[in-house]
């Protein structure tokens, strides 16, 4: 190994997180003195990963910090942040929220943001988590009347013939002068110390920012990841959460996770609001 330090850094197989890490992934990014051994998993995965405290570097949902927050430090770069955009609940036969009071709504993991926004905007009505890739079938097979959907799936339901009730996006900019709304983070674990911790944030934009110089190689890499979606989809999807927000999140970010977070302790979704200290 050459005395490099192993770091395992996890991340989800979708197009938007495959663009980010191409980079590293290539090779053509490098950061001195690291060998990093890639960790793909789907989002409540890492979660739970994370929760243990078994990955070095990891994606997040933003839900699941406060949960880590004893483990982790968030890092500035890497967020998953919409601008006007975000899950949606969508349906076959609904096209409003109170129609859903006494139905069933699935929900894409316990600890995904998508599901707190569901639970903060969406009152008391009942929401079972399941696979986020089982929604739609599930939806459409009649065992759920409605269901919270992420990753390229809300750019691909009108096609598949559901209606939107709400984008939780759009309803978050609406309510709140047009902050991005906070989906997924990037996160690093404090045993291995701030000087490292550093090194590892400033690798990963590095990584976001050759994705962007060299986006050809870059989109078609992440295309690996698309699960069948055509090139012009991937590139927008990829596009809608790999922005300038995810080069650094900056004040707008920063503020964005503070409302989140205390929008969710407020209705007692999360226990306490935690710290914030970026890298």
């Amino acid at each position: 190994m050459n005395g490099e330090k192993i770091i395992k850094i996890g991340h989800s197989p979708d197009p938007d997180d495959a663009f980010m890490f191409y980079g590293l992934s290539s090779g053509k990014v490098k950061i001195e003195g690291i060998k990093i051994e890639h960790i793909l998993e789907d989002i409540q995965t890492l979660n739970m990963l994370a929760f243990d405290g078994k990955l070095d570097v990891t994606a997040v949902s933003a839900h699941a910090f406060p949960y880590i927050a004893d483990k982790y430090w968030i890092m500035a770069t890497g967020a998953s942040m919409g601008e006007g955009y975000g899950p949606v609940l969508i349906s076959r036969k609904y096209s409003h929220i109170d129609e859903l009071k006494g139905k069933r709504v699935a929900t894409p993991g316990k600890f995904t943001t998508a599901t707190l926004l569901f639970k903060i905007f969406s009152g008391n009505i009942e929401n079972v988590d399941v696979s986020f890739d089982e929604i739609m079938p599930r939806i459409e097979s009649g065992e759920f009347d409605a269901g919270v959907i992420i990753h390229e799936g809300q750019i691909t339901y009108t096609n598949q013939g559901f209606k939107k009730i709400i984008d939780y996006g759009e309803l978050w900019g609406a309510k709140f002068n047009n902050l991005p709304i906070p989906l997924g983070l990037d996160v690093v674990k404090k045993d291995l110390g701030e000087e490292l911790a550093h090194m590892l944030s400033i690798g990963l934009k590095q990584s976001i920012i050759f994705g962007y110089t060299n986006q050809d190689e870059a989109i078609q890499y992440a295309l690996k990841y698309g699960r069948g979606i055509e090139k012009c989809l991937g590139e927008q999807f990829v596009k809608m959460y790999v922005n300038d927000l995810t080069i650094d999140m900056g004040i707008r970010g920063r503020t964005a996770l503070d409302k989140l977070f205390e929008l969710a302790n407020e209705l007692n979704l999360i226990s306490s609001i935690p710290e914030i200290k970026l890298f």
